[in-house]
């Protein structure tokens, strides 16, 4: 009920937020591709095949030839994340176990701001849309971040950073149609103000059909999003870099009453980059983001959050790499309650934090160590400690061993404290963070000039999972959420990539999972965490980059996963294949097919099965042209 009435080095200042275009990446060689820098681990550039994190780079390029057509299937092509579409625009995304129609253990960044809500500490996939044309990459940590990212970097680190302004001058449109796809568009346009200083606009439309039930009825779930916003990128010196940019949107969900789900927000956002000397540089972001969500049967919720974050790095002597930070942010809710209720419908929230890292260089160039943690208080739990150990050895040139022990918590949200639905259901008003400590050990290595092979094993122990439990003892109703529940997870996960030729690319990723929810001494919730996890065992990822000729491009992707065992979500496993056929008629014109789902006309991937939603095969054509 809570879910459906939810979801109805030395560096100019200039290059220090701006990773290698995707022009770059493409003509680079594994042992290049294993040197590019990432900043999600530590929140400073460090080489990919030296991080002492489960980390993969999904880089425009390939979200570009997948043929995706939103943040959520461009996740897809990540092998160490759970997607599951549930329908049209809601979808469950989680790493490492968890996952379920409002996973809450995610953190979610785009260009620095965070999407989850404090509403249920999880992210509305529906609104978080993307210009995906001027992405530049995702990183995506599977594994706790929470030492240098905070609370809800529990079970993995999404990280969305779109290019420099000044790598997309010129026109672009891009237009197309198709099965499911009922018309989409978007128009990007970049420019130098002066030579320093490069900005540019877009405007985007896309519409979807809905999703069908089992039985081939129609429930009405059309959706459909318009957004359009800004980027402007201002190198004042070799030293300096300003950054602001903003976003406007506008998102509709037909429901099955008098009134669709109308959502519409905007944000802004403004970073100053500063290097101090070789040795320190720091950093400076504000951003302000509200979100009108309208749900005439179930609720009505404005949500302001307005954000200021600042880190300094400083080099100490040869073998030390210190980065430090403080934030503050204040979340101002105002929810009118509809069939779901929240108690007091308006409040205020704040967040002080404080972090501090260390990377100790034991052995230069060879042995590494990590020591941080994060300090953050908020007005429902007081004081959180998140610390972290990371440890990273370089065997030879071309292989690491990493291990890390972490703690994260997730925060209690405002459903978790506030709901209510009398005489049935409560929040309760002395929930604590659920905890976990992570134990993880890792593989990174390219075993050829053409080949590399990464491997992470992790086990997860949970403490204090949110549970359902009767406010008195022996009584039925009403039921209250507690802390009755820990767990573990454990398994496994491999990607490798693999350059057939200079113009065939192959990347793979398998994962094993296991998920064990248990009640605490004196829990009456005897669920087994059905309500908290809807995971699959096994994930399967293939994808094929293939350039037939300096024309034509021809792509796919296959994945599989297992069925989904939890009894009150029950779903077999599918799988399924994309393809992409693109012909570059010339340097400004491109003209692409694309295939989606292809192997069955409907199948499920998550939902209550009584009303479980089914993703249809979907074909669609695009055309792409840029001046």
């Amino acid at each position: 009920m809570l879910a459906a009435g939810l979801w109805s080095g030395t560096a100019k200042a200039s290059d220090a937020d701006a990773p290698p275009s995707i022009g770059a990446l493409k003509q680079l060689s594994f042992e290049e591709l294993m040197n590019v820098e990432v900043t999600s681990v530590s929140r400073r550039p460090e080489k990919l095949s030296e991080t002492a994190s489960a980390i993969q780079v999904v880089t425009g390029e390939e979200i570009h030839r997948s043929g995706a057509t939103s943040l959520p299937e461009a996740l897809r092509l990540a092998g160490n994340l759970e997607i599951q579409q549930i329908n049209t625009a809601q979808w469950a995304i989680s790493a490492r176990g968890f996952d379920a129609p409002l996973s809450n253990k995610l953190l979610v960044l785009i260009d620095g701001r965070t999407v989850y809500t404090p509403l249920f500490s999880g992210v509305f996939w529906d609104i978080q849309d993307v210009m995906l044309e001027d992405l530049d990459r995702i990183e995506v940590i599977s594994g706790p971040g929470a030492t240098v990212w905070g609370a809800n970097a529990v079970n993995g680190v999404i990280n969305v950073t779109s290019k420099n302004s000044k790598d997309t001058t010129g026109l672009l449109v891009a237009a197309g149609d198709g099965t499911e796809l009922h018309g989409f568009g978007a128009i990007r346009y970049g420019a130098a103000i002066s030579p320093k200083v490069h900005f540019r606009v877009y405007g985007k439309y896309t519409g979807r059909e809905s999703t069908l039930l089992a039985t081939g009825r129609n429930p009405g779930n059309d959706w459909g999003q318009t957004q359009g916003g800004f980027r402007l990128d201002a190198a004042t010196s070799d030293n300096d870099l300003f950054t602001l940019q903003g976003d406007l949107y506008e998102s509709t969900i037909d429901l099955a009453g008098p009134k669709d789900l109308v959502t519409h927000g905007a944000n802004l956002l403004g970073r100053w980059s500063h290097v101090v000397s070789s040795d320190s540089d720091f950093k400076l972001q504000v951003y302000a983001d509200r979100v009108h969500r309208d749900s005439a049967a179930s609720f009505n919720d404005t949500l302001t959050t307005y954000d200021v974050d600042f880190q300094y790095r400083l080099a100490v002597g040869s073998r030390q790499n210190v980065v430090a930070g403080a934030g503050y942010r204040s979340v101002e809710d105002n929810f009118r309650s509809g069939s779901i209720g929240l108690r007091p419908e308006r409040t205020s929230l704040e967040t002080l934090s404080a972090f501090v890292q260390d990377e100790i260089a034991l052995i230069p160039d060879e042995l590494h160590l990590a020591l941080g943690t994060k300090l953050e208080h908020n007005d429902y739990t007081g004081l959180e400690v998140q610390p972290s150990v990371r440890l990273a050895w370089k065997v030879q040139e071309n292989q690491t061993i990493w291990a890390a022990v972490s703690r994260a918590v997730r925060t209690p949200s405002r459903v978790d404290r506030d709901y209510y639905i009398p005489p049935i259901s409560y929040g309760s008003p002395n929930l604590e963070s659920e905890e976990l400590i992570a134990y993880e050990l890792g593989y990174r290595t390219q075993l050829r000039d053409r080949l590399t092979l990464s491997v992470s094993s992790y086990f997860h122990d949970y403490d204090r999972i949110r549970s359902i439990e009767p406010a008195n003892p022996g009584a039925s109703l009403p039921l209250v959420f507690g802390n009755g529940q820990e767990g573990s997870t454990y398994g496994v996960e491999i990607s490798s990539e693999y350059r057939v030729t200079d113009a065939w690319h192959l990347r793979a990723a398998v994962s094993e999972l296991r998920v064990r929810i248990r009640p605490k001494p004196g829990s009456f919730d005897l669920s087994a965490g059905q309500s908290e996890a809807a995971d699959s065992k096994h994930h399967f990822l293939l994808r094929s980059s293939w350039d037939l000729s300096k024309q034509v491009q021809f792509d796919a992707t296959a994945r599989a996963v297992s069925r989904v065992e939890n009894p009150s979500a029950a779903t077999p496993g599918y799988g399924e294949l994309d393809l992409r056929l693109a012909w570059q008629a010339s340097n400004q014109l491109e003209v692409a097919i694309v295939g989606q789902n292809l192997l069955h006309d409907r199948h499920p991937e998550l939902g209550v099965v009584s009303a479980r939603q089914e993703i249809g095969r979907s074909v669609y054509g695009k055309i792409l042209w840029r001046y």
